[in-house]
């Protein structure tokens, strides 16, 4: 429970309990304290919607404050589920359960426990209404109990048990970011939740990536975050979840882990509560054959940061000419063929085909699915490679391989500073395009991949195009 943290109620829904009266509590600790005293409380698990007159303030404990709401369209305003009693409830912004003011002066006992391990998450007795809102928002199996006290502690007559089951519930899935990387890491982690829980999924996504999915995972509706309100997805819905990079939850409430612990893709194996084993998204797309008859390689050198590039100055024009020597074609697919800011500005490499353009992400993969190989850094057209089937070299410094898929071809500098991205101390600045935390203004700075040499690279291409060019009728 969270002190202080909830949504402002009159001063007439619920009073305080007054710092000497106990209650019961849990720390997120699972340690289960009896008969505490407020005063005593760790108030993590949930917030609790009312105000409380100045000379019954309590003083909330020194606890992090939670992350700010990246979604625009986060939960419908009040709970969706009709209860008994006229009480409403639902799983939208973690579970949140609405009393309402009672006309025959008898009070609320409400209880809300994690079915999967048993501790009681929040229980309190002689609530005159209010909601009781979690601070978590990724999966918990919840339940609900609710019973009507009688004056003068008298009997409790049950009017609500409730335990929250996903089948056949409208449940959505937001995805925070329009970026191509993420939504293509994240995707396989909310199909697994689907099939495992037998929810009518929605995801609501950027519109640029959905003709991806749509045919690939038929038994899910995709939908843009500027549908949820005209379509009136989230008045409906049973439970959200929000999939999403967490930087400043310090405490945890929109993911169990911090994902620079676990990595992009397996954040969202955390945050839905399924197994983080990974897999390519399953992606359709029309196929006319092969977009070139010779054998190609593509390559993708740009980035939104510069801490992204493979900064070895010689590096692509060298690995460029050793597949040219041997046969190979050179395809650039990125989406600009020069980007940067102020004096720093990276090129398309000299000597490439220049496939470069606002193009639709369908063609992409078309392009390598028929591609020998993929290289380029840890980018959404990487994911976009082992979606296709195509074999990827990633070179990347800056985080660490756990943040990516399993690769063969994956490439980092142990010998250089590396794998900021994945140091909870290094908070990385996507306004600062030469972003480098460690080593900024220094000779050192971009080390982790200025020092990847381009014969190290070869020998890794060398060994994923062994035992040479895939023949045209692939």
């Amino acid at each position: 429970m969270r002190y202080g943290a909830a949504q402002s109620c009159p001063p007439s829904i619920l009073s305080a309990y007054p710092p000497e009266q106990p209650y019961d509590f849990v720390y997120p600790s699972v340690l289960y304290l009896k008969k505490q005293p407020i005063a005593g409380g760790y108030w993590l698990m949930f917030d609790l919607s009312f105000s409380e007159p100045a000379d019954q303030a309590v003083s909330p404990p020194d606890v992090p404050a939670p992350a700010p709401t990246p979604f625009a369209h986060a939960a419908a305003t009040s709970p969706t589920q009709k209860g008994a009693e006229g009480i409403v409830f639902d799983f939208n912004l973690g579970c949140r359960v609405l009393l309402p003011v009672r006309e025959d002066g008898r009070t609320w006992h409400i209880r809300l426990s994690d079915l999967d391990t048993g501790n009681i998450l929040f229980e309190r007795r002689g609530m005159e209404s209010g909601l009781v809102r979690s601070s978590k928002r990724w999966y918990v199996r919840f339940e609900i109990e609710v019973w009507v006290e009688e004056p003068a502690g008298g009997d409790e007559t049950p009017v609500l048990r409730h335990a929250m089951d996903l089948r056949d519930r409208t449940v959505l899935i937001q995805f925070s970011v329009g970026t191509l990387g993420d939504t293509l890491a994240w995707m396989p982690y909310a199909a697994r939740f689907a099939e495992r829980h037998g929810a009518r999924v929605i995801c609501a996504l950027s519109d640029l990536i959905r003709p991806l999915f749509e045919t690939a995972y038929p038994h899910i509706l995709f939908v843009t975050p500027e549908e949820l309100g005209p379509r009136e997805i989230m008045q409906s819905a049973y439970a959200t979840y929000y999939l999403g990079l967490f930087f400043d939850d310090a405490a945890r409430d929109w993911h169990p882990i911090d994902f620079r612990h676990v990595g992009l893709h397996k954040t969202a194996a955390y945050i839905l509560g399924v197994s983080p084993e990974e897999e390519p998204a399953r992606i359709a797309f029309a196929d006319p054959g092969r977009p070139l008859a010779e054998p190609y390689v593509c390559i993708a050198v740009q980035a939104s940061s510069q801490c992204k590039y493979w900064n070895n100055p010689f590096g692509w024009a060298e690995v460029i000419a050793w597949l040219k020597e041997r046969g190979y074609r050179v395809v650039c697919i990125d989406r600009k063929p020069v980007h940067g800011t102020g004096l720093v500005w990276n090129h398309i490499p000299f000597g490439v085909e220049d496939q470069t353009g606002d193009r639709p992400l369908t063609e992409r993969a078309w392009w390598l699915k028929h591609a020998a190989l993929f290289i380029g850094g840890s980018s959404g057209l990487a994911w976009l490679a082992w979606s296709a089937g195509c074999p990827v070299t990633m070179i990347s410094g800056f985080t660490h391989p756990d943040n990516e898929f399993a690769t063969p071809g994956r490439i980092i500098n142990w010998h250089t500073c590396n794998a900021c991205w994945n140091d909870p101390r290094e908070r990385f600045d996507h306004q600062d395009f030469l972003w480098c935390p460690r080593h900024r203004g220094t000779d050192r700075q971009f080390e982790c991949t200025r020092l990847i040499p381009s014969a190290y690279v070869i020998r890794v291409i060398e060994r994923l195009l062994s035992p040479g060019p895939r023949k045209p009728t692939e």
